[in-house]
C-alpha cells in the first residue's frame, strides 16, 4: 500500500488480529463456522501481508502472481461452496477482490506506490459492494441472544457477535485497501 506508514500498520494489525481470531474459530464445534473461518483467516492474513507499507517493504515481483493464484484458488473454493450457503458468495467477492488487487499491483508496480493502479470502474464497483457490506454488517452488529439455558457459556471460538465483528473489520480493511489502490 502507498501512503503514510501509520494507517498501513494499523490496517496490518487489524487484519492480522482478525486472521488470528479466525484461526481460533476453526476449532469451533460448529462445522459451518469452521469452514467459513478458514477462508476468513486466509483473507485476514493475506490482507495483512498486502497492507504492509511500501516504505517499509517492497515485495518481490513474483509475490503478486502468487497472491493472485492463492486467492484465485480461494475464489474457486468459495464458488463451489455457494451451493450450500449464500454466505460464501461474500467470500467469493472478497477473494476475487484480492485477485484484482494483486493483478493491478503486478501490472503497474510503479502505480502501487503512487496511486492509480487498477481499473476505476472495477475498483468503484468493489468499493460500492464493500461499503454497502460494512454498513449492513455494522447495523447487524448487535448482541446476539445467549445460547439456550443449560448449554453453558459460549467459548471464544463460538461467539457469533465476534465472528460478525471480524467480518466487519475485514470489510473495513478491504474498503481501505481499495481506496489506497
Amino acid at each position: 500500500m502507498h501512503g503514510p506508514a501509520s494507517p498501513g500498520w494499523l490496517l496490518v494489525a487489524l487484519c492480522a488480529a482478525t486472521g488470528a481470531y479466525c484461526l481460533l474459530r476453526m476449532r469451533s464445534s460448529v462445522e459451518e463456522q469452521r469452514r467459513a473461518a478458514g477462508g476468513e483467516a486466509l483473507m485476514g492474513f493475506g490482507m495483512a501481508a498486502m497492507a504492509v507499507p511500501a516504505t517499509v517493504f517492497t515485495p518481490p515481483v513474483w509475490t503478486w502472481p502468487l497472491y493472485a493464484a492463492v486467492f484465485g484458488a480461494a475464489a474457486l473454493r468459495a464458488l463451489w461452496s455457494t451451493r450450500g450457503s449464500m454466505h460464501h458468495l461474500h467470500h467469493l467477492v472478497g477473494a476475487t477482490a484480492m485477485v484484482y488487487m494483486a493483478v493491478a499491483m503486478a501490472a503497474s508496480p510503479a502505480a502501487h506506490h503512487h496511486g492509480g493502479a487498477g481499473v476505476p470502474a472495477v475498483t468503484g464497483l468493489l468499493l460500492l459492494y464493500f461499503t454497502g457490506y460494512v454498513l449492513l454488517a455494522g447495523a447487524r452488529l448487535v448482541p446476539v441472544a445467549v445460547a439456550a439455558a443449560g448449554t453453558g457459556p459460549a467459548g471464544w471460538r463460538d461467539r457469533p457477535e465476534l465472528a460478525r465483528a471480524c467480518r466487519l473489520s475485514m470489510g473495513i480493511g478491504m474498503v481501505a485497501m481499495l481506496l489506497a489502490l
